[in-house]
């Protein structure tokens, strides 16, 4: 994956920062959020929709995996706990696109961002960012940083639409 430099600019991780990935596998940008994490004192909790990429696990080291059963059901996440919120390759082939972003606002601190990321040509780009509009996420942006993703991101806002 080309661009990943650029793509860790888009993030400033603080001490004891929390990220959470939902994806179908383990790549590059798993292993960049683990190294910001690692280097924060942070910690990346890791979605995924797929038992393959447990063969991974080894490698990430402070990272909380949890393995979803199918793409019906939901990831667990604490009230609140992160700071950033990736959907990697998962949102356009999840049963429940409403359920996914409920959890996300959710699991996200006020004034944290959530991400979608999917393969270039997979999203319809103006229907995801109404569809975050509709669940209270605030100023969705198309960012062209990764060759091959079309990416939005959005931040949850304090006080706004569904409260705290």
């Amino acid at each position: 994956m080309k661009n990943l430099e650029l793509f860790r600019k888009l993030f400033n991780p603080l001490p004891g920062n929390h990220y959470l990935q939902v994806s179908t596998e383990i790549d590059e940008v798993t292993m960049l959020f683990s190294q910001m994490m690692q280097s924060v004192e942070g910690k990346l909790n890791l979605a995924l929709y797929n038992e393959e990429t447990l063969k991974q696990k080894i490698e990430l080291l402070s990272t909380n995996i949890q393995q979803i059963k199918d793409l019906k059901h939901p990831f667990r996440a604490t009230p609140r706990d992160h700071d950033i919120v990736l959907f990697k390759d998962i949102f356009h082939i999840h049963e429940s696109k409403d359920m996914l972003l409920k959890l996300a606002y959710h699991t996200l601190a006020n004034a944290a961002n959530i991400i979608i990321m999917e393969k270039k040509g997979v999203m319809d780009v103006e229907a995801v960012k109404e569809m975050l509009q509709e669940y209270e996420f605030r100023a969705p942006n198309e960012i062209e940083i990764v060759d091959g993703y079309d990416l939005v991101m959005a931040k949850k806002m304090h006080m706004w639409g569904n409260g705290l």
